[in-house]
């Protein structure tokens, strides 16, 4: 996969973004450890509308979010991300969020409400679907919720199940998945409070809760996990915008402090970052402040390796933000940002 030769030394970041909008495509950008600062280092077109990646080694992933629905990979040993094979159909609608498990490809399916398993071959690519598992269900919001939207998939901490989060259905499902057949089966599911609108959600680090955030009510839903059971069990609520906000405010992405002290939530329509403090075993979150997200539309949100510095995906203002965080706080500083037209995601390798 590549020339040996034109691996590249340090830190790498990888900017998905949507090519319906203007966006680039997949970006590939250098990481200055100093500062963490972004370069952009060269770009691929070759799928449209990459919104979310996920990155194995030199191979990293990307979801097509289109009607048609699928999965393409790209070498990423050079400075621009090379296409590896062809986009692989992922039996459903929209594709938003994807994710690694067990030698499988995962991805969330907005528009069909459907998570699908798809096997990796030796060389880091997707091959055919194996399993595609329907979502069922609706919510009370009638121009959002007619039916079920998954928009997140990941393994939990443990590996041992496959949680996806529905926006459509305000429910989180616990799958298992087998390693051997790519099968998807249910195990259990999760209600949360009816027209809150489940988006993303984020473990622990130690694994026993989770948090959901909620895209059509700006609001936390802190959840106990248990992993041995694989069961997912609401504590309650935290608003993720200050008391008397008027809004419209919609959270995109939560994200998990290493050392488990800090949350960090991104707003759009407000365009702001929250900070919640977590309680000292998990189970309670306090927003403590609010930040500008430093452009408009954050619909990522992702620490860098280190863990010390928080980069946005700001989809209508073109840019990534970086900012850096105080340890004692957990509050975030903007030290940068770089263009990237249509930004979605960002990870790191």
């Amino acid at each position: 996969m590549g020339d040996a030769g034109a691996v590249r030394a340090g830190t790498r970041a990888y900017i998905g973004s949507f090519t319906s909008a203007g966006g680039r495509g997949v970006l590939a950008a250098d990481v200055d450890e100093a500062t963490g600062a972004l370069t952009v280092t060269g770009a691929s077109d070759a799928v449209a509308d990459p919104s979310f990646l996920a990155l194995a080694g030199t191979v990293l992933h990307a979801v097509s979010e289109t009607e048609a629905g699928a999965v393409a990979a790209f070498d990423v040993t050079g400075a621009v991300p090379r296409p590896l094979g062809t986009p692989v159909p992922v039996d459903g609608a929209a594709p938003t969020h994807l994710a690694l498990a067990a030698g499988h490809l995962l991805t969330a399916n907005y528009t069909s409400g459907s998570v699908t398993a798809l096997p990796l071959a030796d060389d880091g690519t997707a091959r055919p679907a194996t399993a595609v598992l329907e979502h069922e269900g609706q919510g009370p919001v009638a121009d959002r919720q007619r039916g079920p939207h998954a928009h997140q998939v990941l393994p939990d901490p443990s590996g041992r199940w496959v949680v996806s989060v529905d926006l459509g259905t305000d429910s989180v499902r616990i799958c298992a998945l087998d390693a051997d057949t790519g099968a998807l089966t249910l195990h259990g599911e999760t209600a949360l409070r009816p027209g809150t609108g489940p988006r993303h959600l984020a473990f622990h680090p130690a694994g026993t809760h989770a948090y959901v955030l909620n895209e059509l009510e700006p609001t936390l839903t802190v959840c106990r996990w248990d992993a041995a059971e694989g069961v997912l069990e609401p504590l309650g609520e935290t608003a993720v915008v200050p008391e008397g906000t008027t809004g419209p405010s919609y959270p995109s992405e939560v994200v998990a402090a290493p050392d488990g002290r800090f949350l960090w939530a991104a707003v759009r329509g407000d365009d702001t970052l929250a900070v919640l403090a977590l309680g000292t075993d998990g189970d309670k979150a306090e927003l403590v402040a609010t930040v500008p997200c430093g452009g408009r539309w954050p619909r990522d949100l992702t620490l860098d390796p280190t863990g010390r510095r928080l980069y946005a995906a700001n989809e209508r203002s073109g840019d990534v933000t970086w900012f850096t965080l105080d340890p004692e706080t957990g509050i975030p500083s903007r030290a940068g940002a770089v263009e990237a037209p249509a930004a979605s995601c960002v990870v790191f390798g």
